[in-house]
């Protein structure tokens, strides 16, 4: 009613939108954090030699995701075919906003193993340190996974407390390429044109992006801009 409407205003009360409170059980939350945001400011300060990147794994299927619609009536998400499912893994720059990525069947020991490669790579001199920030899955701290780290002595693990993603901003490109890519797509008979939307979503970002650090929180008014900024 608009005169009930017109007095909670007056009051300074509005209708929100609820949210849940997150929280880490991790003991060691508070020196992670502090550990992450040295990591973060050491890139901040030496761009030419430090790089930090925040990894994770994405997967998605063939059949469309459902989501709202604007029309006369509720769309419906097709199921034709078997559902297949895909898997990427992902490092995000946290300055440049770069996406590097690997996508397969599988993200296992092996997937992960090669891309730190990929990053080694894709980083030459004159970058001589490498932080990459993940969480705490246990191919990460796989012992194949960390002996084959070892080759690459210029990328360092920065490990996430547990159940914390909020501090890893790539999980909100995974979000955009849901909501952009993802949700009622209309290739539901057509698997490889799904993955390569996919990919060419990735690609866009394969040489940096100010709106996507914008996005993700890494550039503005973010905990982690801010971090970045003051270093």
């Amino acid at each position: 009613m608009s005169g009930v409407w017109r007095v909670l205003q007056s009051c300074g009360l509005g209708l929100h939108n609820s949210c849940a409170r997150l929280f880490s059980p991790d003991p060691d939350y508070p020196k992670k954090v502090r550990w992450l945001h040295r990591c973060l400011r050491d890139a901040a300060r030496h761009p030419e030699t430090v790089v930090a990147l925040f990894l994770d794994e994405f997967g998605y299927q063939r059949w469309p995701e459902v989501a709202p619609t604007w029309g006369l009536e509720a769309a419906v998400a097709p199921r034709a075919g078997n559902n297949q499912h895909w898997r990427t893994i992902g490092a995000l720059n946290a300055l440049t906003g770069q996406v590097n990525y690997l996508d397969g069947y599988i993200v296992g020991r092996q997937q992960v193993s090669h891309f730190y490669s990929r990053l080694d790579r894709a980083y030459p001199k004159p970058v001589e340190l490498i932080y990459v920030v993940q969480d705490n899955w246990n191919i990460h701290t796989h012992p194949e996974v960390l002996t084959a780290l070892a080759a690459y002595p210029r990328i360092k693990p920065v490990w996430l407390p547990t159940y914390a993603p909020w501090l890893n901003p790539i999980e909100k490109l995974w979000r955009w390429l849901r909501h952009d890519i993802l949700k009622m797509h209309r290739w539901v008979e057509d698997w490889p044109q799904v993955k390569q939307r996919v990919r060419d979503f990735l690609e866009q970002f394969a040489h940096g992006s100010s709106a996507l650090l914008r996005y993700v929180g890494l550039k503005g008014k973010g905990k982690l801009a801010r971090v970045l900024h003051t270093s």
